[in-house]
């Protein structure tokens, strides 16, 4: 590899207090000016989500720790600490990267004792971060998957999907494919400075169009919605819209939470780039990391009248809007590889996903 020069040694580039299993080597280079790749080898690539989780899927494959998008309020944030790693500046710019993934996975996935269960991938940080353009874990990933007959879904922010969509469209042919795109912030402005490392808005757009013509299902999660910046009529109408006519096979609106550490993150954030919205979101989320149910019915409320005018729900709410079965995180129709789901009426949710 071309960072083979770049390389720091194990001693010299991990950061005061980081002890990091199966660590390789620490990696820098000028493409990802400030940043350190961490190369491990891992035991396990398959994660299993516990029993108790609200999520529809029990198993996950996450090639990275960390991720290079660097949005404000990412959920995943408080996972760097297990590494000894803080939840801010460390998750950005400390990047774990699982070298031995694909082979790995392909071991596990031979195992007897395999269910062929549904996989996710993007449940904890994106695997289509711009780090895979130099990896490219996602191919032998896919590839094993469905060599295995396992069902799979992707949630990502990253148009680098596009390169893998001629792959993704004929492993589809054998095994079911789920396809998650996340866009909520319609305005350019806002949204880079509130997710700085993302593709754009009509980058995203463009880039559930590509799915779509490529025979995929791509449901959306317009998530977070941001109170007092990207939950007015005026901004949702818009999105929405323009999702419909992107193709989106449905749409899930989810409110902001923040959670442990995220929560002094984001109000930093807010402190820099709209001061007057701090006060205000103490308030609403003093309690807790999640908006009180009075701003998620008002939400609610607002959202269901603009899902039926853009077509993802009829008048009786009886269209793509989101999977649920009791006790499950709530998933646009089209992002799950499960088959056999009931798609019910659209509403937001209360709580966005807790994901692993």
């Amino acid at each position: 590899m071309r960072w083979d020069a770049q390389k720091l040694g194990t001693d010299d580039a991990a950061l005061p207090g980081l002890t990091l299993a199966g660590l390789l080597r620490s990696v820098r280079t000028p493409e990802f000016a400030g940043v350190t790749f961490h190369e491990v080898v891992c035991r396990s690539a398959l994660n299993k989500v516990p029993e108790a989780s609200r999520m529809p899927f029990r198993w996950t494959v996450n090639p990275t720790r960390g991720c290079l998008h660097a949005c404000s309020y990412c959920f995943a944030r408080p996972t760097h600490e297990y590494l000894e790693m803080d939840a801010g500046r460390d998750f950005e710019t400390q990047i774990v990267v699982k070298t031995n993934v694909v082979d790995v996975l392909r071991a596990e996935l031979a195992r007897l004792s395999w269910k062929h269960e549904h996989v996710a991938l993007g449940t904890n940080t994106d695997p289509y971060q711009r780090v895979e353009g130099r990896y490219r874990f996602m191919p032998g990933i896919i590839e094993s998957l469905a060599h295995s007959g396992t069902p799979l879904s992707i949630l990502t922010k990253g148009t680098l999907l596009r390169r893998d969509l001629p792959l993704l469209a004929e492993v589809a042919r054998a095994v079911p494919v789920g396809i998650g795109v996340s866009l909520a912030i319609r305005d350019e402005t806002l949204q880079q400075a509130v997710e700085p490392g993302t593709p754009t808005p009509r980058a995203r757009l463009d880039l559930v169009r590509a799915v779509r013509e490529a025979g995929l299902p791509c449901g959306v999660m317009v998530a977070p919605v941001l109170p007092w910046l990207t939950d007015d009529r005026a901004h949702l109408d818009s999105l929405l819209r323009d999702l419909a006519d992107a193709g989106a096979t449905g749409v899930t609106v989810l409110p902001l939470h923040l959670r442990g550490p995220v929560k002094p993150l984001f109000l930093a954030w807010l402190r820099e780039h709209a001061p007057a919205l701090v006060r205000r979101y103490e308030e609403l989320y003093g309690r807790g990391a999640y908006a009180p149910r009075e701003y998620v019915r008002w939400l609610d409320e607002r959202v269901r009248p603009l899902l039926v005018r853009h077509g993802f729900a009829d008048r009786a709410g009886h269209r793509a809007g989101r999977y649920e079965t009791p006790g499950e995180g709530s998933y646009p129709a089209g992002s799950l590889a499960s088959a056999g789901l009931t798609v019910l009426e659209p509403t937001v949710a209360a709580a966005q996903p807790v994901l692993f």
